[in-house]
């Protein structure tokens, strides 16, 4: 009898521990982003996202694909995530700040921004080969190669003090 109450006791805590530890960050969208990301003395991202083909993604879709979830998976970063974990992220933002930075509900707040450990602590992520390979890769209908190297080149939107 003991046991199985050691045992029901350790269940609850190994649960209770990892609930605390998985924390669901939501999707907030660009606009979020850009109250920070658009000053020219922080590297005007959000100008540079605005302007680039993922922002656009949606847009390079034609009526039946627009439906098609796996091309929005792709083309858009709210068919690619959970729909519950999404807060005021819109489809038509295309290919967001979030696909590539993780879902920024816990780490906007500049106060955790000014921390790159206490953002990634809250779901920042710094994107990767791998992170970018998620569609960019043979499974798209369209697919001509991928330099990472290259294109990551090409989106480059650092913070001109860093």
């Amino acid at each position: 009898m003991i046991m199985k109450y050691l045992m029901l006791i350790c269940l609850v805590a190994f649960l209770g521990i990892g609930n605390l530890a998985a924390q669901d960050f939501e999707y907030v969208g660009a606009k979020k982003c850009k109250m920070c990301h658009n000053k020219p003395a922080t590297g005007a991202q959000y100008d540079k996202w605005a302007e680039s083909p993922h922002a656009k993604a949606m847009e390079s879709l034609n009526a039946e694909e627009a439906k098609d979830p796996k091309c929005l998976k792709c083309h858009s970063t709210v068919g690619g995530v959970d729909a519950s974990l999404v807060a005021t992220l819109k489809m038509e933002e295309g290919v967001s700040c979030e696909s590539c930075h993780g879902p920024g509900s816990k780490y906007f707040p500049n106060a955790i921004m000014k921390s790159r450990e206490k953002s990634m602590e809250n779901g920042l992520i710094l994107p990767t080969e791998k992170v970018c390979k998620t569609c960019h890769n043979a499974e798209s209908p369209h697919f001509k190669g991928f330099n990472y190297k290259e294109y990551v080149a090409k989106i480059a939107h650092p913070v001109p003090a860093a």
